[in-house]
């Protein structure tokens, strides 16, 4: 899976003009999965986003996770994430996954953040949505699991 992930003061996504998904300070993440992935990946992503420590300790340091600063997490589905453009200006998002298997790994990424955190919010999979974010740092961090 892939997932790029961003530190901020705030975050909403709406889905025609109708907001679906609101958190303050927390994690915005961005979501894609893989043709390969799985529940397994799935799960290890979201252990992995909640102890991921990009949040300023007393000193400065980015030394405390989501969990820690007791935050929220934004999750949003996101198949450009896989596009690949080294064939031309028009990106290729075969990398994808299949939108079934893409909308059932974003699930279990919801369901199971939601399972372990107490903040968790959501955009729709496959909607038109508009993302709103004040960016804190700015952080922003790419991961791949797989």
């Amino acid at each position: 899976m892939i997932a790029l992930v961003q530190r901020v003061r705030g975050a909403h996504v709406e889905v025609h003009n109708v907001r679906v998904g609101e958190i303050g300070h927390g994690l915005l993440v961005f979501v894609c999965a893989e043709p390969t992935d799985d529940a397994t990946v799935a799960d290890r992503l979201v252990a992995k986003l909640l102890k991921l420590r990009i949040f300023s300790d007393e000193q400065g340091k980015m030394n405390r996770s989501v969990q820690d600063v007791q935050g929220g997490v934004l999750i949003v589905s996101q198949f450009t994430l896989a596009a690949d453009t080294s064939g031309g200006h028009r990106p290729s998002f075969s990398a994808a996954a299949p939108p079934a298997l893409g909308e059932a790994l974003y699930e279990r990424v919801v369901q199971t953040a939601r399972a372990t955190h107490p903040q968790v919010a959501c955009g729709e999979f496959g909607a038109e949505m508009q993302v709103h974010l004040v960016n804190d740092g700015p952080v922003t961090i790419p991961l791949r699991l797989s």
